[in-house]
């Protein structure tokens, strides 16, 4: 009898059954939330620095997503420095780099 897959804690938006997959799914669909993700890539940064990198979004928003990301072992406040990426948010980053590569070669095709 094959294994039963691994389940988050609870359900999720848009799922029934809280499978990791949904729950990540969930969290990375919100607004703001990749954006949020991606300009951490590079190093720790403010909410205001990080609110005028995503194009002045609503500090609510950018408040709670920090929020919902931090509780999601993603993003840390570090001292002194604002947010930062995990070691768990970096390793999600490097799995949006090949997207990044192909969304490079995409916008060159279309603008050719």
């Amino acid at each position: 009898m094959p294994k039963r897959p691994i389940t988050a804690k609870k359900p999720v938006r848009g799922s029934r059954t809280g499978r990791p997959i949904m729950a990540l799914l969930d969290i990375l669909g919100r607004r703001w939330t990749l954006r949020i993700m991606w300009e951490l890539r590079e190093g720790s940064l403010t909410s205001r620095a990080l609110r005028t990198a995503c194009d002045e979004a609503s500090p609510t928003v950018i408040q709670t997503r920090l929020s919902e990301l931090r509780e999601a072992g993603l993003i840390e406040l570090v001292q002194g420095d604002g947010y930062g990426l995990t070691e768990l948010g970096k390793e999600l980053n490097e799995t949006f780099l090949p997207l990044h590569r192909f969304a490079e070669r995409w916008s060159r095709q279309m603008a050719g």
